[in-house]
């Protein structure tokens, strides 16, 4: 592999904006994985990580996760990804890919079919590939940057502190693969700190991807270091791609909190935002981060 390539600041908005401009928005089903319930809805008591794991808890109390991503089609600009799913290879074999500590925790039950690669996924819609000029990656986590490889033409952007976090001192224990990422591809960095930075709706800190709001980059971290989450202005109505900010519609509806967040005082601080835009938006659709339920709730495309 190439040296370590950092990535270049990002100049928003991006070109091919247009005055009105809905977006087409496909939900794109990767893979499944199993997870103990223990993970999503942190238990009480010292064994709280210990059971997220598995430890103590019966089988029948895992549940099925959807692996995801997304496909956007916007007017001016073209489609473009919201992360990347998982690897080809880990229909295969996941440890290759996603390496021997994470398979050793729940990615031991990630479970893929060839045809679920996102550009397989891709094709079956007449979209090809190499026509991807952007990924939007709300994170950096296996199970969203897996895929990155399959995309060498496109633009990736990423938030500063999430390359930071994916780079830093025992990353992998923490979710994230360096080999997913370290590809001399194009990447720029979204800087939610910079003056130009604007609020929207109930998000403090947001970025209008193309400056014609059909799509708002929002900052949610507490998940990740640099978590962010992204509003889609569909001809359906609005769709909000929460992301891992909050991975069930329980956590969405009660605030339960996961087992392992990074910073617990800015996952909290994101998912009231999130949960503020859901009272004042009833209308907008919110799709969590690995809800299966809700997930067999959404529609093929929206738009």
């Amino acid at each position: 592999m190439a040296d370590r390539v950092e990535p270049k600041p990002a100049q928003l908005p991006l070109p091919g904006g247009q005055e009105g401009a809905v977006v087409r928005l496909h939900p794109l089903l990767c893979g499944e994985a199993t997870w103990p319930d223990a993970w999503p809805h942190r238990r009480g008591g010292p064994l709280t990580k210990l059971r997220a794991l598995g430890f103590r808890e019966s089988r029948n109390d895992w549940v099925p996760i959807p692996l995801v991503a997304f496909l956007v089609e916007h007017p001016g600009f073209g489609p473009f990804l919201i992360d990347t799913g998982l690897d080809p290879s880990v229909a295969e074999d996941p440890r290759e890919n996603l390496g021997r500590l994470v398979s050793a925790t729940g990615a031991k039950t990630v479970e893929m079919k060839p045809e679920q690669a996102v550009p397989a996924q891709l094709r079956e819609r007449r979209v090809d590939p190499n026509d991807v000029g952007l990924v939007v990656m709300t994170h950096l986590h296996y199970d969203h940057a897996s895929g990155v490889s399959q995309f060498p033409r496109a633009t990736f952007l990423v938030t500063g502190r999430e390359w930071e976090a994916a780079h830093g001192r025992a990353a992998v224990t923490k979710g994230y693969r360096a080999g997913h990422v370290d590809h001399p591809f194009n990447w720029h960095a979204i800087d939610f700190d910079e003056r130009g930075v604007s609020s929207f709706s109930t998000f403090g800190r947001a970025f209008d991807l193309f400056g014609d709001g059909s799509v708002h980059l929002l900052s949610t971290p507490g998940h990740t270091r640099g978590h962010m989450s992204v509003l889609l202005h569909t001809g359906a109505g609005d769709v909000l791609a929460v992301g891992d900010a909050a991975y069930t519609r329980r956590t969405l509806r009660t605030g339960h909190l996961p087992a392992f967040m990074d910073d617990e005082h800015l996952f909290r601080r994101s998912l009231r935002e999130i949960q503020l835009f859901s009272e004042q938006r009833p209308d907008a659709v919110l799709i969590p981060g690995h809800d299966m339920g809700a997930w067999r709730t959404l529609e093929p495309v929206y738009g």
